[in-house]
């Protein structure tokens, strides 16, 4: 599994030169709407092909859950989760923070996941019992125990508005209980910096699989707490995360004083 993470590493790096390369001159009228707010790009469709190419190299056989639809091949065994640019809007706007996200799915488990973030030229990853690492370094969730202490990483729904009552309502409490409460632009920069402490937790809804896979795994190795709203383990692909250190449980506690589905 180290040999193998080592070989994702190397891609997801190539992949991040192609990115800022794209970064420096990117033209705005080359953006497409998959709907409402939902944004891609040439950069993201190709970021995919070449790491789709590169992951059927490194294991043949595997299958592929891809954002952009790049491969719709599956496996009964290993299956990889890739979002090849999560940050569209921030990147097709300017602002430099965007990641590129890939995780390894054994028979559904999580066992392999590499978080870049491609402007700080940062790279997180984790496989299972392995621990986590940024840069090779190791890392861990932040020692904060409770959240008035905290700070707070969440994201802002962008086309599914139904909730936005009560969204609204938690976000109203993290403002008054923490130091604050952070909104990046890329789940998966979130939970990577859940995982390395800078942020006590991350929380959000209406998320896919490719967009928290490599983050869950990352917070998880570094000691972490992942769930679902409902306290539960269907954050992959249920479409609510809350992951955090210590104090987790605390964060999951206000955000079920305020969500009813």
């Amino acid at each position: 599994m180290q040999q193998l993470l080592q070989e994702v590493i190397v891609l997801v790096k190539e992949a991040g030169d192609f990115i800022r390369k794209e970064a420096q001159a990117f033209d705005k009228s080359k953006i497409e709407y998959k709907g409402k707010n939902d944004l891609v790009s040439y950069v993201d469709k190709e970021t995919e092909k070449f790491i789709v190419a590169g992951l059927s190299k490194i294991l043949p056989g595997a299958g592929f859950i891809a954002e952009e639809g790049t491969s719709t091949k599956r496996s009964d065994s290993y299956n990889w989760v890739i979002d090849p640019l999560d940050g569209t809007t921030n990147f097709t706007h300017g602002l430099p923070v965007y990641a590129i996200s890939v995780a390894l799915l054994k028979r559904g488990e999580l066992t392999l996941g590499v978080v870049y973030d491609v402007s700080r030229d940062e790279c997180f990853h984790a496989t299972k019992g392995g621990g986590a690492f940024l840069n090779h370094m190791p890392i861990s969730v932040s020692p904060v125990k409770t959240i008035d202490k905290g700070l707070i990483a969440t994201g802002f729904p962008y086309y599914n508005f139904e909730q936005m009552n009560q969204y609204l309502a938690i976000l109203n409490d993290f403002m008054q209980s923490t130091h604050g409460l952070r909104r990046m632009g890329s789940a998966a920069i979130d939970l990577a910096y859940t995982a390395c402490g800078r942020f006590e937790g991350f929380f959000e809804y209406n998320l896919n699989s490719y967009d928290v896979a490599a983050g869950a795994l990352l917070v998880k190795e570094a000691g972490g707490i992942v769930t679902d709203f409902r306290g539960g383990d269907d954050f992959l692909f249920g479409r609510e995360i809350v992951a955090g250190n210590i104090a987790q449980p605390e964060i999951l506690q206000i955000i079920q004083n305020h969500w009813n589905k």
